[in-house]
């Protein structure tokens, strides 16, 4: 299995009179891009958005460290900071 970025845009009336696009990132793993391509497709958030997919990335490797993923059964959720957090690091 592999990691890819998924770049996705949409246009929210709510903002800006819906004029302007948004985007957003979304980590999927799949075998290649096609079936993650297929796995945004069927995300709710994607559905209800009306959101198109701008681009597709395959992360291999990050500042010259290999990306290895591997199975976890565990249901531990990374760490998010917030923005002060972030800022006091």
């Amino acid at each position: 299995m592999n990691l890819f970025m998924v770049h996705v845009g949409f246009y929210d009336s709510s903002l800006g009179e819906g004029i302007y696009e948004s985007h957003i990132n979304y980590f999927v793993v799949a075998k290649d891009p096609h079936e993650a391509k297929l796995k945004t497709l069927k995300l709710k958030e994607f559905k209800n958005m009306k959101m198109h997919i701008d681009g597709i990335k395959e992360i291999s490797s990050v500042e010259g460290y290999r990306v290895i993923l591997e199975k976890d059964s565990s249901s531990k959720v990374g760490k998010i900071l917030s923005y002060d957090e972030s800022k006091n690091l």
